[in-house]
């Protein structure tokens, strides 16, 4: 098992250069990049200055417009009609993009080797820090979900396979799929406007992940705030994600409890409540129980962006989300490389989990 781990592990270096590689030249070429979002800032102020000076008709309002005029075509930036071509070039000396694109590309791999993730271009602070602060937040969506949605569908699924065509099979069904039918996002809606808003009741916070005074309450009085602040988010992501793990569990068990050493073991007395939780429950958790790391990485990172957003949770889906909009490179492509790195060892752990759950696997034999 030793040299296969080697093996996935020398695979991870490849993998993680391609994606890092395509989504740096496919970013870098995309119109809009932070020279241009820093001109864009640049000329609204300018404009706010200019119109303060020039609605008098003064003289400097007029040396403002001209000087402007006369470096109009200065830079290839949209953005810097009309701006100082020293000051764009200073711009893009601090950004580095007065570097050539290849040169911006080696230098990028070359500090990511050894984690060196600079600043962030439009906030205070290393993107490390940035990105640390943010981590509880996520950190606790994407952990209490994918427990309690393992916790609820796995015994859920089990009697869904017992009672296989039974009106308690049926009706659990339709609500698993009315709930998988419901966007987590519209369902926050609903939860804010029922339990946080004021219109019908008031019992939620509606923003941050603990309170204010948060630093005066005693050990005991914090969980409960903790929890407390995190009921709804929380909530509003796990509704939709009982019905593939729910229906996974109950057609894993179904197709486990039709096969021969079932029947054998109940020609051989055994009763029905040692075949399912001694034979049948470790071959028909494997699949499920090896699936837990990529499922907790996939709420961890992708399921909780518009749930941060619409409860003001500052974590790392939102942080992601506003560095792209404001061409933040540097926290996008350390997200992004955090991100693949984190998914891909979590998906040698995933292959580990198999061969705990059941050591007839040996991924070394392959």
């Amino acid at each position: 098992m030793s040299s296969y781990i080697i093996r996935r592990l020398l695979l991870v270096i490849p993998t993680l250069w391609a994606i890092i590689t395509i989504n740096f030249f496919v970013i870098q070429i995309a119109p809009g990049g932070p020279v241009e979002q820093a001109l864009a800032q640049m000329q609204g102020l300018e404009s706010g200055i200019m119109e303060r000076f020039s609605g008098g008709g003064s003289e400097l309002g007029s040396d403002i417009s001209t000087d402007a005029s006369a470096a109009e075509n200065s830079s290839t930036y949209r953005g810097s009609r009309g701006m100082d071509p020293e000051v764009v070039e200073a711009i893009k000396v601090q950004f580095g993009f007065d570097k050539p694109i290849h040169e911006r590309y080696f230098d990028m791999l070359k500090r990511y080797i050894v984690f060196d993730f600079g600043e962030s271009l439009f906030r205070d602070g290393t993107v490390i820090d940035l990105i640390v602060d943010r981590l509880p937040v996520s950190i606790s969506l994407g952990l209490w979900s994918t427990l309690i949605i393992y916790l609820i569908s796995i015994p859920l699924g089990i009697m869904k396979a017992i009672h296989h065509g039974s009106r308690f099979d049926i009706w659990t069904s339709a609500m698993v799929i009315v709930g998988y039918a419901i966007p987590g996002f519209l369902f926050a809606i609903m939860l804010i406007i029922v339990f946080a808003s004021g219109n019908y009741f008031d019992w939620f916070p509606l923003r941050g992940l603990v309170s204010s005074n948060w630093d005066e309450l005693n050990a005991f009085q914090k969980v409960v705030d903790y929890f407390w602040h995190l009921a709804l988010p929380t909530l509003a992501m796990v509704i939709g994600g009982f019905a593939t793990l729910t229906m996974l569990t109950k057609n894993s068990f179904l197709d486990e409890i039709n096969k021969q050493y079932v029947v054998t073991a109940r020609a051989k007395g055994l009763d029905d409540k040692t075949i399912l939780y001694k034979h049948v429950f470790r071959n028909a958790m494997l699949i499920i129980i090896a699936g837990f790391p990529s499922a907790f990485i996939s709420i961890f990172f992708t399921g909780s962006m518009l749930i941060e957003v619409m409860f003001s949770l500052e974590g790392i889906g939102l942080l992601g989300f506003e560095s792209t909009i404001q061409r933040d490179y540097p926290v996008v492509f350390s997200s992004l490389y955090i991100m693949t790195l984190l998914g891909l060892i979590l998906s040698i752990i995933s292959d580990l989990t198999y061969s705990w759950v059941d050591p007839r696997i040996d991924f070394e034999a392959r």
